[in-house]
């Protein structure tokens, strides 16, 4: 579900994460839990989760196929709106 910004460009994974997590009425540390559940691994924390929303970090392929699964949004999906986050971080940057 990559919304369109007013900008015309796709939405950047920060926020589409928010989006999608505030929509199903969930914390960050619910969401967290979720993430566990399902993957079995526990190495990721809240604060993780918000450095994500943030745009701080960027979750890695791992972590976007669950949160994909967990979130019920498409992997391309995902992928279109981390490059978007990357593309910003490099406009930034530069």
């Amino acid at each position: 579900m990559a919304a369109n910004s007013e900008r015309g460009d796709a939405t950047p994974l920060c926020e589409l994460l928010a989006e999608q997590r505030i929509a199903k009425g969930w914390s960050q540390g619910e969401l967290v839990a979720k993430l566990h559940t399902l993957s079995g691994n526990d190495s990721v924390t809240r604060e993780e989760i918000s450095r994500w929303e943030r745009g701080k970090r960027i979750p890695g392929p791992y972590w976007r196929q669950w949160l994909g699964d967990v979130l019920d949004t498409s992997s391309r999906d995902l992928e279109l709106a981390a490059a978007v986050a990357r593309r910003r971080r490099r406009t930034f940057i530069a």
